[in-house]
């Protein structure tokens, strides 16, 4: 996996994607990060706390409306396990998948 091949790819798409916005930008390179760390392993598990931490977003809702969202919008494949102590499971999209995913 190229890391800045990938975002450089997902910020392309970012760019011609209206739905998008600084919120949702800000969640997915945090997720990307998550990601690295994690040597690209799918799935990742997350905190959201520590992930909202990251991206800069200080609200549940927000922080949920957004990840829904870019599940919605097939940037990522969201599993949310509704227990704060378990962990949330997100599959990160390949770039090259995303594409065709995210713009339909």
């Amino acid at each position: 996996m190229d890391y800045i091949e990938h975002i450089n790819g997902f910020l392309k798409l970012a760019a011609k994607d209206a739905r998008l916005y600084p919120t949702h930008i800000s969640l997915y390179i945090a997720l990307l990060n998550y990601w690295e760390n994690n040597n690209f392993d799918n799935p990742i598990l997350l905190k959201r706390l520590d992930l909202m931490a990251i991206a800069k977003i200080s609200a549940k809702a927000t922080y949920l409306k957004c990840i829904k969202e870019l599940h919605n919008y097939g940037y990522i494949q969201y599993d949310p396990s509704h227990n704060s102590y378990r962990g949330t499971w997100v599959y990160m999209v390949v770039y090259g998948q995303v594409s065709e995913l995210a713009m339909s």
